[in-house]
C-alpha cells in the first residue's frame, strides 16, 4: 500500500491510497463470491455462478464497490496510523479508479484536529473576589426553616391577604374561547409566591371564602403558547378556603424536632457552619472557573467552519428535544428569539466556545501526559447512578447501547482531571469584593 497526503483548507486532508493489483483483484474475487451467495441467477444455485455470469447479472461497478468497502476499513486505519493523523471525523471515499488487473487507487477525505497553541497555563497568580456571607443570611436560613415546618389555619373572619394560601376553582377564557389547560379544581395557590400570570394572584387578595368573581389579566408577550402571547384573558374564580401560615416558635423543642440538636444555639451553629461550607464551595468553584477561563483565553486555535457547523447542528438537535419535553417546538422558539438567524448566531457562539474548551483540554492532557484510568470512568458511573437513583451495573448496560454517551462520559472524566491539574498548578488569591 502506498499513501500520499494532500493538505487542503480547514484541516481537510486527502489520502491518495494505492493498493497493489494483486490485493485488489483478490478483494474483487471475494466480492464476486459474496454477492453470488445472495442473488438469484437462473440456472445456478446460490454461490455457484461463474464470475462472468455474476458480473453480467449485477454489474461490475456493484462488485467494485463491494470490494472497496471490504478493503477500506483496515486500509484507511493503517494509513491514518502510519501518517500519525489525529482524525476527528468519519473518513469518506471521494473517488476511486478500479480496473481489475491494475493497481487500485482510492482517494479518502478526512478532517484532522486543529492545532492548538497553548498560552501560559501553569504558575498563574490570579485574584478572585471572595463570596462573603450576607449579614442576614443566618436569619433568612432560620426563617426558611420555620416556614418549612409551618402549619396552616383556616381563616373565616377576614379576606385573603398576600401572605395567605387559598384553595380555588378557576376557569380561563381568551378571545371568547376556553383556554386549553386553563382550569383547575381545588387548586392551592400561595398568593405571596405565585408563578401564575402577572396580576392573577394579586386580584384574589381581598376576597373571602365562598366569593365567586372574575379577574382580567394579560398573557406575557414571551408566553410559550403562540395563540395566547400578549392576549387578554378572563378567569372565573371561586374561593373554597383561605389559609394562614402559622410559624412555629423558635425554641429548643423546635431545634430538637428538626435535627440532632439540643438547643437553639446548636441549630444556629449548624446553620452557620452550612453557610460557611457554601461560601467555601462557591469560592472554590469561582477560583476553578477563573483559572480555566484564563487558560482558555490565552490559547490560540483556528477552528474550521465545518466543526462549528456540526456542533451547531448537535446543539440545535439537543435544544429541540428539550423543548419538545416542555411542549414547545423549534419554530415557536425562533419567533420568540427574534428569528432563526439570531438564534443560530447564539448557537454558533456557544458551539465555538465548547469546541475551543474541548480542544484546549485535550492539548493540555496530551502535553502533560494526563490519561484516563479505570477508576476515573468508574467515578463517573457512580455519579450517574447517584443522579438517577440507579445501580451502576444498570448504568453500564445502558451506556453499552449508547457509545456516543460513553464517549461523552469519558470526555467529562478527562475534563475533570485536567481541571484538577490546573487547580493544583496555579494560585488564586481571594480578595475583598468590590463595593
Amino acid at each position: 500500500m502506498k499513501v500520499t497526503l494532500k493538505n487542503g483548507k480547514d484541516n481537510v486532508v486527502d489520502l491518495d491510497i494505492v493498493i497493489p493489483a494483486k490485493e485488489a483483484a483478490e478483494a474483487y474475487n471475494r466480492a464476486v463470491n459474496k454477492i453470488s451467495q445472495y442473488v438469484n441467477i437462473d440456472g445456478f444455485r446460490k454461490g455457484k455462478a461463474p464470475r462472468a455470469i455474476v458480473e453480467k447479472h449485477v454489474g461490475t461497478e456493484r462488485i467494485k464497490v463491494e470490494a472497496i468497502e471490504s478493503l477500506m476499513p483496515k486500509t484507511i486505519s493503517a494509513a491514518i496510523e502510519e501518517n500519525k493523523l489525529d482524525v476527528i471525523t468519519q473518513p469518506s471515499i471521494t473517488s476511486y479508479d478500479f480496473e481489475v488487473g491494475k493497481d487500485l487507487t482510492v482517494t479518502v477525505k478526512v478532517e484532522t484536529r486543529p492545532e492548538v497553541t497553548l498560552g501560559e497555563y501553569k504558575g498563574l497568580n490570579l485574584k478572585v473576589e471572595d463570596s462573603p456571607i450576607a449579614e442576614d443570611a443566618e436569619q433568612k436560613s432560620i426563617d426558611n426553616l420555620l416556614k418549612q415546618h409551618a402549619t396552616f389555619e383556616l381563616v373565616v373572619d377576614r379576606p385573603a391577604s398576600d401572605k395567605d394560601t387559598v384553595v380555588i376553582d378557576f376557569e380561563g377564557y381568551s378571545n371568547g374561547e376556553k383556554i386549553v389547560g386553563g382550569e383547575g379544581k381545588n387548586y392551592s395557590l400561595d398568593l405571596g409566591n405565585s408563578n401564575f400570570i402577572p396580576g392573577f394572584a394579586e386580584q384574589i387578595v381581598g376576597k373571602s371564602v365562598n366569593d365567586e368573581f372574575e379577574i382580567n389579566v394579560k398573557f406575557p408577550e414571551e408566553y410559550h403558547d403562540e395563540k395566547l402571547k400578549g392576549q387578554p384573558a378572563t378567569f372565573k374564580i371561586k374561593i373554597h378556603e383561605v389559609k394562614e401560615r402559622v410559624l412555629p416558635e423558635l425554641n429548643d423543642a423546635f431545634a430538637q424536632k428538626v435535627g440532632p440538636f439540643k438547643t437553639v444555639d446548636d441549630l444556629k451553629a449548624d446553620v452557620k457552619k452550612y453557610l460557611e461550607t457554601q461560601r467555601e464551595r462557591t469560592n472554590k468553584q469561582n477560583s476553578e472557573n477563573e483559572i480555566f477561563k484564563t487558560v482558555i483565553d490565552a490559547a490560540k486555535v483556528d477552528i474550521p467552519q465545518s466543526m462549528i457547523d456540526r456542533e451547531v447542528e448537535s446543539l440545535k438537535n439537543d435544544y429541540t428535544q428539550r423543548l419538545a419535553y416542555q411542549g414547545i417546538n423549534w419554530d415557536a422558539l425562533v419567533k420568540a428569539q427574534g428569528g432563526e438567524d439570531h438564534l443560530l448566531e447564539t448557537l454558533k457562539e456557544d458551539a465555538t466556545h465548547r469546541i475551543k474548551n474541548s480542544l484546549v483540554i485535550d492539548k493540555i492532557a496530551k502535553t502533560e501526559n494526563i490519561k484516563l484510568e479505570q477508576k476515573d470512568i468508574e467515578k463517573k458511573f457512580a455519579e450517574l447512578a447517584t443522579m438517577y437513583g440507579m445501580q451502576q451495573q444498570d448504568i453500564l448496560k445502558q451506556l453499552g447501547h449508547n457509545p456516543e454517551m460513553l464517549g461523552s462520559l469519558s470526555q467529562q472524566a478527562l475534563n475533570d482531571k485536567v481541571r484538577d491539574f490546573l487547580v493544583s498548578n496555579n494560585n488564586v488569591e481571594l480578595v475583598a469584593p468590590k463595593k
